[in-house]
């Protein structure tokens, strides 16, 4: 979450009435749970609900399932091998070609990654300031164990499928279940 981020500002709901309001309800504890997932990842409400769905259809805990399927998209992958400083960047790279999956170009960001791909960066867009600038801020930070990062080759290559540990997102992803068990 960024510091302009509304729900990091005001521990209050928005508009004239939403400091006389101190009841939070179910609903609105689990919307809110919701919401915070989907800026983390900047998934629309439409593919949030479709990414959902394919949680829930697989065998597992939905919660994992889910939480998973949104930490395997290129655009996240491309954020935490540290080729971009935000998943926004990490979008634009992709949408706008400089990213290879797997030797072809990938300008999907929404595609989901599995073992064994490679992502890399075009050798033309080895010399983009945006991506040298966040290789070496993210140096310090390191990759997650399920990515194998090679940052002088500007390469990233899948090992394993990321565990609900490996994720660390602040969000109670059981909460979101029950949103959409209703």
């Amino acid at each position: 979450m960024t510091e302009k981020c509304a729900i990091e500002r005001r521990s209050y709901p928005p508009g004239q009435h939403g400091q006389g309001r101190s009841r939070v309800t179910d609903y609105s504890a689990q919307l809110r749970e919701k919401q915070k997932l989907r800026r983390m990842y900047g998934v629309l409400e439409r593919q949030f609900r479709v990414i959902f769905r394919r949680a829930e259809r697989q065998t597992g805990v939905t919660g994992e399932n889910l939480l998973r399927l949104l930490e395997q998209r290129l655009d996240n992958v491309v954020y935490r091998i540290g080729f971009a400083l935000s998943r926004k960047q990490a979008r634009q790279l992709v949408n706008h070609g400089h990213i290879l999956l797997n030797g072809k170009k990938a300008d999907i960001p929404s595609l989901t990654t599995s073992v064994g791909d490679v992502i890399t960066v075009k050798p033309k867009s080895h010399e983009l300031l945006a991506i040298k600038s966040a290789l070496e801020v993210t140096e310090g930070r390191g990759a997650p164990n399920w990515i194998d990062v090679t940052r002088d080759a500007f390469r990233g290559t899948i090992n394993a499928m990321p565990s609900k540990d490996d994720i660390g997102a602040p969000v109670n992803e059981q909460v979101i279940v029950e949103l959409y068990s209703r």
